[in-house]
C-alpha cells in the first residue's frame, strides 16, 4: 500500500528548500494549512452525514428524502448550509453572555481536536505520538463542559435541564467507552494510533483475532457510542417533547450551527474510533492465499478510502439504531450504563487480559 506521506514530504521540502523559508515560517505555513484541510474536512463530512442521514431516515419511512436541490438532492445539504450562514444571531437578554458565546466553540474545539487524531490513510495523520489513544479520550471530554455552559448560561429552565441530562449522560457513558478503548489498548499494547493500525495489518484485524472480548467491547462500543453523541434513541437531552431542543434552545444562527455541525462529526469520530480499533483503520481486506486479490484492496483502492468506507458503515448502524428504537426514560439510560454496560465492560477487561496473558487468541 502506498505511503501518503510523500505528499507531506513534497510541500515541506517546497517551502524550506525551494521557496528557501526559514524554519519557523515553514512550520507555521504548515500548520496553517493543516488546519484548512481539517476544517474542509469537518464541513464537508457534516455535509456529507446531513444528506445521508436525511436519506436513510427516508428510506426507513418509506419516503424520498431529499430530491428538489440538485440531483437527487445532493445540494440541499449546501443549501441549508448557506441559509445557516446567512440567519441573524438573536441577541438574548438575561444571559450569561461570555458563556453563552463561548459554549459553541468549545464543543467545535473538542471535536476538532479528536478528529485530528484519526489515521486517515498510510502516512496522513495530523497528531501522532505514543499516547494518542490517550490523547483522543482527553480531548473527546471537552464537549460535555460546552454542552453544561449551553444549558447554564441560558437562563432557560428548559436548556438547564438538557444540559444536565446530557452531563450525566455523556459522563457515564464515557466510562463504557474508555473502557472498551482500554480493553483494545491492552490487546495491541501500544497506545500510538499509528502502532495500533499497523497491529491489524495482513488482515488480523483485531474484531477477527481478538476473539470474545474484541467482540463484546465492540457491541458495547457502538452502543455507548451512540448514547455518547446524544442521538436516539438516548436523545434524552434534546427530547422535542419534553424540553424543545434541550440545550440548545436559545441559539440561533451559527451558534446553533456549531453545535449540529458538532453532533454529527462526533458521529463520524466515533465510526472513526471503532474502525481504527476494531477494523484496523487504513488498513485493507486481507485474505489468506488470495494474492491476486489483495494486490487490488492494497494497491488499488487509496487507504483513506479504506478508512472512511470502514467509519461510513459503523456510522450507517448507528443512525439505523436512531431510526429503529424508540426513545428510552432518563432513568432506564442511566441504569442501563451503571447496572449493565460498565459491569460487563469491567469482567470483559479483565476477560482481554486472561486471553492476553495465555495468549488464547488468533
Amino acid at each position: 500500500m502506498q505511503d501518503l506521506s510523500f505528499i507531506t514530504s513534497w510541500i515541506d521540502n517546497l517551502l524550506a528548500q525551494t521557496l528557501g523559508l526559514p524554519g519557523w515560517l515553514t512550520v507555521t505555513v504548515e500548520c496553517v494549512l493543516v488546519g484548512l484541510v481539517l476544517l474542509l474536512a469537518y464541513a464537508l463530512l457534516a455535509l456529507f452525514y446531513i444528506y445521508f442521514e436525511r436519506k436513510v431516515c427516508a428510506a426507513f419511512q418509506c419516503r424520498l428524502g431529499p430530491n428538489r436541490v440538485g440531483p437527487f438532492g445532493l445540494l440541499q445539504s449546501f443549501a441549508d448550509m448557506f441559509k445557516m450562514l446567512i440567519k441573524e444571531i438573536i441577541p438574548l437578554n438575561n444571559i450569561d453572555k461570555f458563556l453563552f458565546g463561548l459554549a459553541p466553540f468549545l464543543v467545535i474545539v473538542a471535536s476538532m481536536l479528536a478528529f485530528a487524531v484519526l489515521p486517515w490513510g498510510k502516512g496522513l495523520q495530523v497528531i501522532d505520538f505514543n499516547i494518542g489513544i490517550f490523547f483522543l479520550l482527553a480531548t473527546s471530554s471537552i464537549g460535555v463542559l460546552g454542552i453544561l455552559l449551553a444549558g447554564w448560561s441560558s437562563n432557560n429552565k428548559f436548556t438547564l435541564i438538557g444540559a444536565l441530562r446530557s452531563g450525566a449522560q455523556m459522563v457515564s457513558y464515557e466510562i463504557s467507552i474508555s473502557l472498551c478503548v482500554i480493553t483494545m489498548v491492552c490487546f495491541a499494547g501500544t497506545m500510538s494510533v499509528t502502532g495500533i493500525v499497523e497491529a491489524q495489518a495482513d488482515g488480523r484485524w483485531f474484531i477477527l483475532t481478538g476473539h470474545v472480548p474484541a467482540i463484546i467491547a465492540f457491541l458495547v462500543y457502538i452502543v455507548a457510542g451512540t448514547a455518547e453523541t446524544n442521538r436516539g434513541p438516548f436523545d434524552l437531552p434534546e427530547a422535542e417533547s419534553e424540553l424543545t431542543a434541550g440545550y440548545h434552545t436559545e441559539y440561533s444562527g451559527m451558534h446553533f450551527g456549531f453545535f449540529y455541525l458538532a453532533e454529527y462529526l462526533n458521529l463520524f469520530i466515533i465510526g472513526g474510533v471503532a474502525a481504527l480499533l476494531f477494523f484496523g483503520g487504513w488498513q485493507p481486506l486481507y485474505i489468506p492465499g488470495w494474492d491476486g486479490f489483495n494486490d487490488i484492496m492494497a494497491n488499488w483502492i487509496p487507504s483513506p478510502v479504506w478508512f472512511l468506507a470502514k467509519a461510513v458503515i459503523i456510522t450507517f448502524v448507528m443512525i439505523w439504531f436512531k431510526w429503529t428504537f424508540p426513545r428510552l426514560r432518563i432513568d432506564q439510560l442511566l441504569s442501563f450504563e451503571w447496572k449493565y454496560l460498565m459491569p460487563v465492560c469491567l469482567v470483559n477487561l479483565v476477560l482481554m487480559v486472561i486471553v492476553i496473558t495465555t495468549n488464547f487468541h488468533f
